[in-house]
């Protein structure tokens, strides 16, 4: 909406404000930082609810995305809050809210988007505050699991809300009936009452699930952090390191993780953030001993392990024609000891030799005589 960027013209912000924050004739720079610690919070995209074409998003005009709706009921959006048709006049006097549109679906995302239920619910609560319309949603499974939330649950149904548990199998336009006629009709099996069901109304909001960014699988190479079979970024431990990555000093928050809400969201900031503090107070780093190290008398420059380090602790010297491992990244994994087919190199308290010496040992005291 700023004037600027659609005439050309304007440009009073900049001129008024105090610290000079406002730059218009800005560019874009490439910056070259050393840090020692990154927080990757890279959030999630949006699933195209085009993609479930039975929907109607994009074809029937009163469907809306869960996005969308978020901005129609924002007061900063562009009804100022009033919840209105595409035409911007017509106030809904039913609207219908489908659950999981990409979610809980093996035809496109198998896991729950964790927002939908609470999303819904909510968007109930202001349809009913702002119009008085009569609510459906259309839910799988109702998923109230957090701290008072259930209460919420409970709020929404005494507003009279209707719920239907049901997976929605189209939106259509097409009336078979006086009661159809220039309605949006969803068609839905009713699990609870065990019989098919068509509603009519004015207008469909589609809970639209997360997915992973597009981009996740390359990002991650560059971090040396791994992604799950959904795409999401896989954290240490789920229970007991869920911000820490297998790569030492990358931390993984938000939906960068795995879909979740906003309080989940902030929490595991504020646990990233206190990681990296941890680690800025401490001054000195206490490293992992296991490490792998080169024999470079013995390598013989294949590189082969130079593609396989997960860590991106390896590279090759071209000087010398031999391979170097940054100790300060290497997390002692063995993929490149198993690999070297020279065997140069080694984990650290693991090599041929040590290990033989362990395996004489352990045979040497099996040979010792029983003394009764």
């Amino acid at each position: 909406n700023c004037t600027y960027f659609i005439k050309g013209t304007c440009k009073a912000c900049e001129k008024f404000c105090p610290t000079g924050a406002i730059d218009f004739n800005q560019q874009d720079e490439m910056l070259h930082i050393d840090v020692g610690n990154i927080v990757l919070a890279t959030g999630y995209d949006l699933f195209d609810a085009r993609r479930v074409s039975n929907y109607g998003y994009g074809r029937l005009p009163n469907v809306f995305t869960s996005l969308e709706f978020e901005r129609l009921s924002n007061a900063a959006g562009p009804t100022s809050g009033n919840i209105v048709l595409r035409d911007g006049k017509t106030t809904p006097k039913s609207v219908g809210i489908i659950h999981c549109v990409g979610s809980r679906d093996k035809n496109f995302n198998n896991y729950c988007s964790v927002i939908c239920c609470m999303q819904g619910l909510k968007f109930a609560h202001l349809v009913h505050e702002r119009t008085g319309a009569t609510v459906y949603n259309f839910y799988i499974d109702m998923r109230t699991a957090y701290k008072a939330y259930d209460e919420f649950y409970q709020r929404v149904l005494e507003e009279g809300t209707l719920f239907v548990r049901g997976k929605v199998a189209e939106v259509t336009n097409a009336a078979r009936n006086e009661r159809e006629k220039g309605k949006l009709v969803i068609q839905v099996e009713d699990t609870l009452a065990g019989k098919q069901r068509r509603i009519p109304v004015d207008m469909v909001i589609l809970s639209s699930g997360l997915q992973p960014r597009a981009d996740a699988k390359e990002v991650g190479k560059m971090f040396g952090i791994s992604c799950s079979m959904d795409g999401w970024f896989t954290e240490k431990h789920p229970k007991l390191d869920p911000v820490a990555t297998m790569t030492e000093g990358i931390y993984i928050v938000g939906c960068a993780q795995g879909p979740k809400d906003i309080p989940s969201s902030v929490a595991q900031g504020a646990a990233a953030s206190a990681r990296v503090l941890d680690k800025i107070l401490q001054k000195e780093v206490a490293l992992e001993p296991i490490k792998a190290s080169v024999n470079q008398a013995l390598c013989s420059g294949c590189k082969i392990c130079n593609g396989l380090c997960p860590f991106n602790a390896i590279t090759f010297i071209e000087d010398d024609k031999v391979t170097s491992i940054n100790p300060a990244l290497c997390q002692g994994c063995g993929t490149c000891v198993a690999a070297c087919p020279a065997g140069a190199i080694s984990g650290t308290g693991f090599s041929n030799e040590q290990i033989i010496a362990q395996i004489d040992g352990l045979m040497m005291r099996n040979l010792e005589p029983i003394v009764a």
